[in-house]
C-alpha cells in the first residue's frame, strides 16, 4: 500500500492485537537524523499506532556495523519512547538458526538475537535509501540485525564475511530466515549516494510504503525504478520453498 505521508496513520494489523512482544526493527545504526536512519516521527506513528489495539511489550533493536554501542546513537536520534525498551544487537544472546530453504543460496545458518525469535510480531522500518546504485529498503534493513562480530572481515561495515559471499544472495537467504511480518518504507523523502551511507543526494519523495517486506521492497522497486536484486532471487527461491 501506498500512503501520501501528510495523511499516514499507522493503523496496526489485528494480528499485533494478540502479540505479547512486538520488534521493531529501524534503521539507526549512524548518529545521523533521516533520511539517513528512521525518523523519529515515524516511529511515534508506529508505537502510537500499536498502543491503541495492544498492551504489548514494544522493543526497538538495532546493532552497529562496527560493533560499537547502540545507546548513544539512540539517545541522539530522539528515541526516548515511553514503555519502550531500547536495545543493542551486541547485548543480547545470539542463537544460530537455521535457513529454512531446502537448498540456500549462501548461507545455511545464521546468528540472530534471540529476542527476534521470542517476539510475537516483526516489523522492519526504513528510510528510502539508494547508496552505490543498490536500493536499501526493509529487507536490506534486517543485515545490521546479525551480530557484526561474527561476520566481520574488516570490510563492507562490520559484515564483510556475508559480502564476499554475495550480499544478494545473504539478503534472499536472510528474507526467509527471518520471517518479518510487515515492512515500512518511509519514502518522504530519498536520499541517493555512490557509495557514501551518511552524504548523498536528498529528493522530496512524499510517501510512505506499507506492506508484507517482500511485497513492499517490489512495490517500491517497480514504483521509483530502484535496483534490488534480492527481489528476483527471492522470487525464484520460492518456487520451491513454497511447492
Amino acid at each position: 500500500m501506498i500512503f501520501d505521508t501528510s495523511e499516514f496513520i499507522f493503523k496496526a494489523p489485528t494480528a499485533i492485537s494478540r502479540a505479547r512482544r512486538v520488534l521493531i526493527k529501524p534503521s539507526a545504526y549512524y548518529s545521523v537524523s533521516y533520511p539517513v536512519t528512521t525518523s523519529r516521527d515515524m516511529l511515534s506513528l508506529i508505537i502510537d499506532g500499536i498502543r491503541q489495539i495492544s498492551d504489548a511489550d514494544i522493543i526497538l533493536l538495532e546493532g552497529t556495523p562496527g560493533g560499537g554501542p547502540i545507546h548513544p546513537i539512540y539517545q541522539v536520534l530522539g528515541y526516548d519512547f515511553p514503555r519502550v525498551l531500547t536495545l543493542d544487537v551486541k547485548d543480547c544472546i545470539w542463537v544460530e538458526v537455521d535457513n529454512p530453504l531446502p537448498k540456500p543460496l549462501a548461507v545455511p545458518t545464521f546468528w540472530v538475537p534471540n529476542v527476534i525469535l521470542s517476539s510475537d510480531y516483526l516489523i522492519s522500518v526504513a528510510p528510502l535509501k539508494v547508496v552505490g546504485s543498490r536500493g536499501h529498503l526493509s529487507i536490506m534493513n534486517l543485515l545490521s540485525l546479525l551480530p557484526s562480530s561474527k561476520y566481520d572481515d574488516g570490510a563492507e561495515g562490520g559484515w564483510g564475511l556475508l559480502y564476499s559471499l554475495g550480499i544478494d544472495k545473504v539478503l534472499a537467504d536472510l528474507y526467509f530466515t527471518l520471517p518479518f511480518d510487515l515492512g515500512i518504507i518511509e519514502a518522504r523523502q530519498r536520499f541517493t549516494s555512490r557509495g557514501d551511507p551518511i552524504h548523498g543526494e536528498v529528493d522530496e519523495c512524499g510517501k510512505v510504503f506499507l506492506g508484507e517486506p517482500f511485497e513492499v521492497d517490489s512495490e517500491v522497486s517497480e514504483t521509483l525504478a530502484i535496483k534490488t536484486d534480492y527481489l528476483d532471487l527471492i522470487s525464484q527461491a520460492k518456487v520451491g520453498f513454497e511447492g
